[in-house]
Formats: C-alpha cells, sequence, structure tokens
C-alpha cells in the first residue's frame, strides 16, 4: 500500500509563504495525476491544486490562483505547493493525494474530487494569523 508524507507546514503571518511537500513511501511509485487538499475545521476537504498528466497546465481552485503554484519534481517523485501571500483563510489541515498510476489519464476523472484519488497522506498543517 502506497502511503504519501508531506512536510513543510507551520504557522506564518498573513502575506508570508511556505512550501509544503509531499513524498511516497515506496520509492518505486510515481504518479502524475496527483493533488493537494486541504480541510479546516468544520468544512469539507476542497481540492486547492492538482496536476494530471499530459496536461500543460496544473489546476487551481479560484480562492489560491495567482498565490499557489502546485509542481512535480520527477526526478525525486516530489510533489510541492508553493503557497504565497498567504492569507488567515487558507488555515487548514493539507493533504497529499495521488491516484493509482493505473488509472491516471487525462479526462478520466474530476481532478478535485476527494474519491477521484487512491492514495493520501496524513496531512500538515498550515496556520496563518492576520
Amino acid at each position: 500500500q502506497v502511503q504519501l508524507g508531506e512536510s513543510g507546514g507551520g504557522s506564518v503571518q498573513a502575506g508570508g509563504s511556505l512550501r509544503l511537500s509531499c513524498v511516497a513511501s515506496q520509492p518505486t511509485y510515481s504518479s502524475n495525476c496527483m493533488a493537494w487538499f486541504r480541510q479546516a475545521p468544520g468544512k469539507e476537504r476542497e481540492g486547492v491544486a492538482a496536476i494530471v498528466t499530459g496536461n500543460i497546465s496544473p489546476y487551481y481552485a479560484d480562492s489560491v490562483k495567482g498565490r499557489f503554484t502546485i509542481s512535480k519534481d520527477n526526478a525525486n517523485d516530489t510533489l510541492y505547493l508553493q503557497m504565497n501571500s498567504l492569507k488567515p483563510e487558507d488555515t487548514a489541515k493539507y493533504y497529499c493525494a495521488a491516484r493509482s498510476a493505473a488509472f491516471c489519464y487525462s479526462g478520466g476523472y474530476a481532478v478535485f474530487r476527494p474519491d477521484s484519488y487512491h492514495y493520501w497522506g496524513q496531512g500538515t498543517q498550515v496556520t496563518v494569523s492576520s
């Protein structure tokens, strides 16, 4: 069973930056259908950013466009989320998710639906103070 591990969360003031990282427990596992989700207390898990194999442009939630950047380093199979100009409303636990490589193809699934993904990390907390 592939497990994902996130790191890089923390506490910052509004306007600050953080970079989240996500690696797989199995070095041989690689998927190009991955995403970052977040969940604030009392709210549903929401998709923040996603990459899909074959697509040049990543997907972003409207609330983070222009501030967050998702990227993947294929050399070390690490997914990143660069978060700039952070706002208090970005406070949440952030999760990395991956779709099984066998089902990773463009147009085959909804990128911001949690049930589109087969593997999840435990999450990393991001807290933004005003």
